[in-house]
């Protein structure tokens, strides 16, 4: 068989692909542990909190998202977080309750539901299947289609698995 009579099924299905690393944030996210202004890594004193807060160069910070966790089982006050937030401010530029991974989460989950999707109305698009992706992505990505697109799948062009079809 030649090449000219090789007719690539894949390209000839009209099927456009979908691939959730496209919208994967690149801001670098971090944690910052609040334990390491506790005394005792366990209680919130407040002349000792706000000075170990004060003594932090938060420009380390700049341009990255943080996310707020504390690593002991301490009660935090929420006036805590707010100053945190006030030197974070100037410099971060996302800031969250919650640890790097879920963080980066909702970072990539934002990015997905600002996404111009409007190339996918009325296409057979597939959803590319990756290990490395959180399951709420796929979810996320099935509810944000469905509206707009003829056939919704998942997997790879060749050998998709249809999850919709008008």
């Amino acid at each position: 068989m030649t090449e000219e009579n090789f007719i690539n099924k894949a390209k000839a299905s009209g099927i456009i692909a979908l691939d959730l690393s496209d919208y994967k944030p690149t801001t670098e996210v971090v944690e910052l542990d609040i334990k390491d202004h506790l005394f005792m890594g366990m209680i919130v004193r407040e002349k000792e909190f706000k000075e170990s807060i004060a003594a932090v160069d938060f420009s380390v910070y700049n341009e990255k998202a943080v996310g707020i966790i504390c690593s002991t089982d301490a009660i935090i006050p929420p006036w805590a977080y707010m100053l945190i937030m006030d030197k974070l401010s100037p410099y971060a530029s996302y800031v969250d309750l919650n640890n790097a991974e879920t963080v980066l989460l909702d970072l990539w989950k934002r990015r997905l539901i600002y996404a111009d999707l409007k190339h996918y109305k009325n296409q057979k698009v597939v959803v590319r299947a990756s290990t490395y992706h959180d399951p709420a992505l796929y979810l996320l990505a099935a509810g944000l289609l469905k509206p707009l697109v003829k056939t919704l799948m998942y997997g790879e062009i060749g050998l998709p698995k249809v999850i919709f079809k008008q």
